[in-house]
């Protein structure tokens, strides 16, 4: 079983992150990602960066489940003054 702790560690790890934030039960996790490399990149695009982040751990079934939103610095700045 996986903690939300380390699936921080393993985001924070593999992309520049403004912000982040990780919950969990050790199976499904939930992800708030706010990264610069999200800039230009769809929705889409932003999730597979993620993923290939982890993509060894999703492969070993170390973790399950990550549902995420992923959000540049500036829309999330957006979203924070709203």
């Amino acid at each position: 079983m996986m903690h939300p702790e380390r699936v921080h560690q393993l985001i924070a790890g593999g992309l520049p992150c403004e912000h982040l934030q990780v919950s969990g039960d050790g199976h499904h996790f939930e992800a708030l990602i706010v990264s610069e490399r999200f800039v230009g990149r769809n929705r889409v695009q932003r999730q597979q960066l993620v993923n290939q982040v982890l993509q060894q751990h999703f492969d070993s079934g170390e973790l399950h489940a990550l549902s995420m939103k992923t959000q540049t610095p500036e829309e999330w700045r957006k979203l924070a003054r709203g």
